[in-house]
């Protein structure tokens, strides 16, 4: 225990050394790529700056592919990943109190989680050998052999479904839902989580979910921290040893496409509330389209840049109708939503309405000015390093590569692709990706 003490006090020692390391640095190391033996795919970036290595395993597995009254089953499945492992051979049983007790004694952190789009599994480890290959030998039983205890399942299926019926009472909650069945349909994207849906899911489900998502020849890994692709190779062996191979592997069947939108639709919901919340959209696009870039840019003008935006402008400062009014796109591996969001008086919720549309139909239609969109490139690439400036961050655009099949040199290119972007691209891409006139719009709690 002292020795684990001593090497993770070196190293933040180091850490607080490295905190100014070159941003340039972190732009040009390079990303390897390889396929394992057993199907599993790497990507590794070696950065021996710190003695540590961040790890996310992900698999094509997250809540798109819930049976639509089963909803929550992906999220279920990762929390109950930590809960346990079974008995194996000589390798005995480790409850959730016993695993915290190990992690810690380990100086290492795991941890399993789902979004829409993946189920995943983080590792954090010192790459002193001995430590790393423990704490990987760890994470590799609680992937592979989970225990599934039913006690525990009972227990957070009770207060997760207790958190959803408290979380149903909050008015942003009831339009963010409602926002989303409109704009997504009968599509994964738009399904939710409910008591109801949790009702109907068993261990017996959890098992089976992971055993048919989570296997070796699906895997894929990405990898950041001081490791050579000897060590990294070891690592990604140890680490999905215990999942199933050998058998064909299948990809699994396809999700269908978001639908876009047919017509516009308004929806409005009486609730007594302080604030009228409103949310104006419709389906967006995939991460991996070629107009991400432009479209991030025109996002950034009209509302995601904060007090600087177009909407900040219109809305809030000459008009002082909203304290905050942002506009973003969320695209996955099916088209995310765009949406535009604010909060306001209830006796304001129409005209805020009105001029965040006019001021979305002006932009979509005429694009950026060239003052708007210089001072956006600037503020994008200017902020560039902050996205790669730590090993966990780092990792994060190494995930996004890989989730998205970018290519390789993706992040060397990123702020030489953003600065060739012109006026006429990004009106081009919005114009592409928006129909104002085929918009949802959800107003709940205004007053006429």
């Amino acid at each position: 225990m002292n020795a684990i003490k001593k090497i993770a006090a070196r190293a933040c020692a180091i850490s607080a050394g490295v905190v100014f390391y070159s941003q340039s640095a972190w732009a040009l190391l390079p990303i390897e790529h390889w396929v394992e033996p057993s199907g599993a795919q790497v990507w590794l970036v070696q950065s021996p700056a710190l003695p540590m290595v961040d790890v996310q395993i992900d698999f094509d597995a997250g809540s798109r592919r819930d049976p639509a009254r089963q909803a929550g089953l992906a999220s279920a499945a990762a929390t109950m990943i930590t809960k346990g492992v079974r008995a194996v051979g000589d390798a005995p049983a480790i409850d959730e109190n016993a695993l915290g007790e190990a992690w810690a004694d380990l100086g290492a952190s795991f941890g399993a989680g789902a979004d829409s789009d993946a189920l995943s599994f983080s590792l954090r480890s010192l790459t002193d050998p001995p430590l790393l290959a423990r704490a990987a030998q760890l994470a590799s039983r609680q992937i592979g052999q989970p225990a599934w205890p039913q006690d525990i399942w009972q227990r957070e299926r009770a207060r997760w479904s207790a958190a959803i019926r408290e979380s149903d009472t909050r008015p942003g909650t009831v339009a963010g839902k409602a926002f989303a069945k409109a704009v997504y349909g009968s599509h994964p994207y738009g399904q939710r989580a409910t008591a109801e849906t949790l009702s109907r899911i068993e261990v017996a489900e959890l098992r089976a979910y992971a055993q048919r998502h989570v296997q070796a020849c699906r895997a894929r890994v990405s990898i950041v921290g001081a490791v050579s692709r000897p060590q990294a190779k070891t690592l990604v062996s140890t680490l999905l040893a215990h999942l199933p191979s050998g058998a064909p592997c299948t990809a699994p069947p396809a999700v269908p496409a978001v639908q876009p939108l047919a017509k516009a639709e308004e929806i409005k919901i009486p609730f007594q509330s302080a604030q009228a919340y409103v949310l104006v959209g419709q389906p967006g696009f995939k991460r991996s389209d070629p107009d991400f870039l432009a479209l991030l840019v025109g996002n950034h003008i009209l509302g995601g840049g904060g007090f600087t935006s177009r909407l900040t402008e219109e809305v809030r400062e000459k008009r002082g109708l909203s304290y905050s009014v942002y506009s973003q796109f969320a695209p996955g591996l099916n088209a995310g939503a765009f949406s535009v969001s604010l909060q306001t008086r209830p006796d304001q919720a129409a005209e805020a309405l009105k001029v965040s549309r006019a001021v979305l139909e002006r932009f979509v239609a005429q694009g950026p000015t060239e003052n708007e969109l210089k001072a956006a490139k600037d503020n994008l690439i200017g902020g560039f390093a902050l996205r790669i400036d730590s090993n966990r961050k780092l990792l994060g655009n190494v995930v996004n590569i890989a989730t998205n099949d970018l290519p390789l040199d993706y992040l060397e290119g990123w702020t030489d692709r953003v600065a060739a972007l012109t006026v006429a691209d990004v009106r081009a891409a919005m114009a592409r990706k928006l129909q104002p006139e085929r918009m949802v719009t959800v107003v709940l709690g205004a007053q006429p």
